[in-house]
């Protein structure tokens, strides 16, 4: 079972002004009441939303779920309180880190299905969000990155949880070793990205630039 402390939406809003230009995000998210209900779609919790589809959101980053666990320790190092949803995770999970869980893994919440498809990758509004220009590094050097899913079948969802773990993926390719194998830029372990980049059931998006890199090495 994966427990739920907290189940957070938000839609798009005015995150900053940068260079005389708005950057709108949904990354700031409020948790819902604990006896609400939800409707999860194929592409979102009802209430959520994103402002550029082209790099967030999609059928592929339908939820993002980020392990509480790991609250105490960002706190610690940035040395403030850092509130609820602060990396614009729609699941505060409880029970289940980035090395336990697997690429392929199937949860059922409520009437819904949804499987693991890939870690984060936080883009530069992370860093607009919290004011910390360093926060970014930080996530993809500690690789507290949390994971996103997609939904096999929507479904009424309750913010209560719990969430089963219906499958353990066979391959146990983890988030770990996808976000291992994404920054393992000059290929020191093509094992781990070959297993990583021809997982079924990566991310496209994830999967492409292994793949290209993969291609490259092969080609020198």
């Amino acid at each position: 079972m994966v427990r739920l402390a907290a189940v957070n939406v938000g839609t798009p809003t005015l995150l900053a002004t940068v260079r005389d230009e708005n950057v709108w995000s949904g990354i700031r998210k409020e948790p819902v009441a604990p006896e609400a209900v939800l409707w999860l779609s194929s592409l979102n919790l009802s209430g959520d939303g994103q402002a550029d589809l082209t790099v967030h959101g999609g059928v592929d980053k339908a939820v993002y779920a980020y392990p509480s666990e790991h609250l105490a320790a960002w706190s610690e190092e940035l040395g403030e309180g850092i509130g609820p949803a602060p990396f614009g995770e729609n699941l505060g999970t409880l029970g289940v880190l980035e090395h336990e869980v697997h690429i392929g893994d199937i949860w059922s919440w409520g009437s819904a299905v949804l499987q693991v498809s890939q870690p984060r990758w936080p883009c530069f509004k992370l860093a607009l969000y919290r004011a910390r220009a360093d926060v970014q590094a930080r996530m993809r050097s500690t690789g507290r990155t949390g994971w996103y899913l997609r939904v096999l079948e929507a479904g009424e969802v309750p913010a209560a949880g719990p969430i089963e773990v219906a499958s353990e993926d066979p391959a146990r390719v983890s988030v770990r070793d996808a976000h291992l194998a994404m920054n393992d830029v000059h290929l020191r372990d093509p094992d781990l990205v070959g297993a990583v980049a021809r997982h079924p059931g990566l991310a496209d998006a994830w999967r492409e630039p292994l793949l290209e890199r993969i291609d490259r090495a092969g080609s020198r």
